[in-house]
């Protein structure tokens, strides 16, 4: 408890400054009001701003006491022979989605003998039986994994399933029923609302930091499923794992990643939020693995260049760069340069927000998507496939003959034809002026220009006629589809000095 009697004349005008808008109609409503004969407006102001004091804890012992029993310490033991544990005693997330931000944060993987490598993460119980959630990349290459409780003792648990596309996993400890457990929130947190988070920092057992939750629907660049909350409860290397909670003792999150230049907590703090935790843990505990809905589409975000050009009034919705063949999408009719902006009527604002939608479906689920193409809405009717769970390879660039100049671009091209591996379709870009257009706009050498406005273009004419086809429609923005290794995605680029 704080002495009130201490606290700085500052602190209390600024708790008198900070009244919250129940507060501030509590006093407007007696002011309003008669006041009694003896009522004054510093009472007035002094009840309300104590009402306000109430709603925020004085301590958060009483929660901690409640919740720290079931959170746990995982340690893991892995073959030190493995190359991605090798990669990972310097750079614990090498490889992983999370490699741009703390690596990530389990303790670093320390020798233990020249066979094995051992981490340690966090993790917390969800049952009475013994099912307990940490991240995937905790347990994972691990060839045993052993639980800590809150009392001290130890047991061993196996790996029921995991998901690394939101690093998330269950393991489970047998021949107990009897754990102490928590459940997750009902409701996601407010930006600004309490959090306090329970983990083994360092390796530091049953440490308990608080916070506030800073921001949410975080895209961190870890996936197609980001949506983290930001928190700033203090984080470090251990957390990983373990449970943010609210101030009912509810967990809100599971910590997993945290940004620092330093390799300490700067307040930075990543956790996956509950709901997209129920929604994994359910399948795991159910068939030990996870299955998405899938489309089928290379998407990316609207810009507001891509928006003016195709005559959208905002820039939202996900602009499909290419449909796959033989998928759901093209089967239903998706095009290339279509944007998808509502998924069973729920809008869609960007490329990020319809694969967390269609993530979260189930495959074979029949969804209605409202595409805008040609200056029209249509709306399309498909049944998800299941998204497939591998990886595209990616092609490297060869050395490519001159081809003619688009000189207000400040790019060279060549048929793809005439190229050694660029396949026939489109033009290749063989030179680009680093302080050009094309090179502001994230165009490379090796790209391959497959359309402009919508018409396929096969030679460094083309794609200037094209160009000032849509200057002389009085467009500033036309829309490229281009081809980087296996992926395509549309650029906007400026027509002016075509």
């Amino acid at each position: 408890m704080v002495d009130k009697s201490s606290v700085p004349a500052a602190n209390k005008l600024r708790r008198g400054i900070f009244l919250s808008s129940v507060g501030a109609l509590a006093i407007a409503a007696a002011v309003a009001a008669p006041l009694a004969p003896k009522t004054s407006l510093a009472t007035l102001v002094n009840n309300a701003a104590a009402a306000e004091t109430a709603h925020t804890p004085d301590s958060f012992a009483d929660l901690v006491a409640r919740v720290k029993p079931a959170v746990i310490s995982v340690r893991v033991k892995m073959a030190s022979d493995d190359a991605t544990v090798r990669d990972q005693e310097d750079n614990p997330g090498e490889g992983t989605p999370f490699d741009r931000f703390f690596r990530q944060f389990g303790t670093p993987q320390m020798p233990h003998n020249r066979q094995m490598v051992t981490g340690e993460g966090s993790g917390f119980f969800i049952s009475a039986d013994g099912y307990a959630v940490t991240n995937n990349h905790v347990v994972d290459h691990a060839t045993s994994v052993q639980v800590t409780t809150d009392d001290g003792k130890t047991y061993t648990a196996k790996v029921v399933g995991t998901d690394p596309k939101t690093d998330l996993a269950l393991i489970k400890i047998d021949g107990r029923s009897d754990f102490s457990y928590v459940k997750f929130a009902d409701n996601a947190p407010r930006i600004g609302d309490w959090v306090v988070a329970v983990g083994n920092p360092y390796g530091l057992s049953e440490t308990v930091t608080a916070g506030i939750v800073s921001a949410r629907g975080r895209d961190i660049g870890a996936g197609p499923y980001d949506d983290f909350l930001q928190v700033d409860a203090p984080m470090n290397k251990g957390n990983s794992g373990g449970p943010t909670f609210d101030v009912q003792g509810d967990v809100v999150g599971v910590n997993t990643a945290i940004f620092s230049p330093s390799g300490g907590s700067i307040g930075i703090g990543f956790a996956i939020p509950a709901d997209t935790v129920k929604t994994v843990v359910a399948q795991l505990k159910d068939k030990g693995s996870v299955t998405r809905g899938w489309l089928g589409v290379q998407i990316q975000s609207v810009t507001p260049d891509i928006a003016d050009s195709l005559g959208l009034k905002k820039a939202e919705g996900a602009l499909v760069a290419q449909p796959q063949a033989d998928s759901p999408a093209a089967k239903a009719g998706v095009q290339a340069g279509d944007v998808i902006t509502s998924v069973d009527g729920q809008p869609v604002k960007n490329s990020h927000e319809l694969a967390r939608k269609i993530g979260a479906m189930s495959p074979g689920s029949s969804v209605k998507l409202d595409v805008w193409r040609n200056g029209q809405t249509k709306t399309l009717t498909m049944n998800l496939g299941e998204l497939p769970n591998n990886h595209q390879a990616n092609a490297g660039t060869e050395d490519h003959k001159t081809g003619n100049a688009v000189a207000h671009l400040g790019m060279r091209l060549a048929p793809a034809s005439e190229v050694s591996g660029a396949g026939q379709e489109g033009v290749v870009i063989t030179d680009v002026d680093p302080n050009g257009t094309a090179a502001d706009h994230g165009l490379g050498v090796g790209d391959v220009i497959l359309d402009v406005g919508g018409k396929a273009v096969s030679s460094a004419g083309d794609v200037r006629t094209a160009l000032q086809g849509a200057l002389s429609a009085g467009k500033h923005d036309v829309l490229i589809r281009l081809k980087s290794g296996d992926q395509t995605r549309f650029v906007a680029l400026p027509v002016a000095h075509a």
